[in-house]
């Protein structure tokens, strides 16, 4: 007497919940397992500083205060996706910020001081 197996046919609506919850999964774990990399500002962080020389940072990290030429800059362009503030000072810190939305460019009036440092809204 012989037995045979066949394999019944898979439904293929189970098919494609299956797919989605497999998908949803991997989805999920790569998510959490890249969130602990340093993420960066997509894109780049362009200014003219007072001696016209111009400076480009491409993705600097979204994380911390970033100082710019000693001189500081009197045009910052904001070519990332994530909005920036820009401060007179080196540390971030003090009155007198500008807000820059992204692929915005900020110019300083010719009596203002020069922006020193920056850093991103997130």
């Amino acid at each position: 007497m012989s037995v045979t197996a066949t394999a019944s046919p898979i439904d293929p609506r189970r098919r494609r919940r299956v797919g989605i919850a497999v998908g949803a999964a991997l989805l999920t774990l790569t998510v959490t397992g890249c969130s602990g990399l340093g993420r960066t500002a997509v894109g780049p962080v362009t200014y003219t500083t007072e001696r016209d020389r111009i400076v480009s940072e491409n993705s600097p990290s979204v994380k911390g205060c970033h100082r710019m030429a000693p001189a500081g800059a009197d045009k910052v362009a904001n070519g990332t996706l994530i909005d920036m503030i820009l401060y007179p000072t080196r540390d971030c810190t003090g009155r007198g910020t500008a807000y820059v939305a992204t692929t915005f460019t900020d110019t300083n009036a010719p009596r203002s001081l020069p922006w020193r440092s920056y850093r991103f809204v997130h």
